[in-house]
């Protein structure tokens, strides 16, 4: 089987995609790295600075405005990966601080999790797992 060297980007969906470029960068330090813009949709491509990962930001014209849902076909949620339990407590405060909608850090048998949304709804989690691959 061939192999692949790693994830290359995670695209989402958006309503308005200068209002989650906004967010995106306010609430988890993304850059804008370019601007993308074909018949079907205009996108931002937003970069993050320490650690690389590429989050495209898709507004398609033919988006209805509804809310995410995760109980339809297609993406649930992204998990961050965080390196010590004590940031998931920082970012909780962080998201606190600044207004963001979160729940409580979970502590379970797989790991810990601290849940929160975009401005379209779509769940993102901070993650904690000791030993994490």
């Amino acid at each position: 089987m061939p192999e692949f060297a790693g994830v290359s980007h995670v695209s989402l969906s958006v309503r308005d995609r200068n209002t989650s470029r906004d967010w995106y960068r306010e609430v988890l330090g993304f850059e804008q790295f370019e601007e993308s813009r074909t018949a079907e949709y205009e996108e931002w491509i937003l970069v993050h600075p320490r650690n690389g990962m590429v989050l495209c930001l898709q507004q398609h014209g033919a988006n209805r405005g509804e809310e995410f849902d995760p109980t339809r076909t297609g993406g649930d949620h992204l998990g961050l990966k965080v390196d010590r339990r004590e940031e998931l407590d920082e970012w909780s405060a962080w998201f606190r601080d600044n207004g963001v909608a979160h729940a409580p850090v979970v502590d379970e048998v797989y790991g810990s999790i601290l849940t929160f949304k975009d401005p379209d709804r779509f769940q993102l989690e901070m993650f904690y797992r000791p030993n994490h691959p």
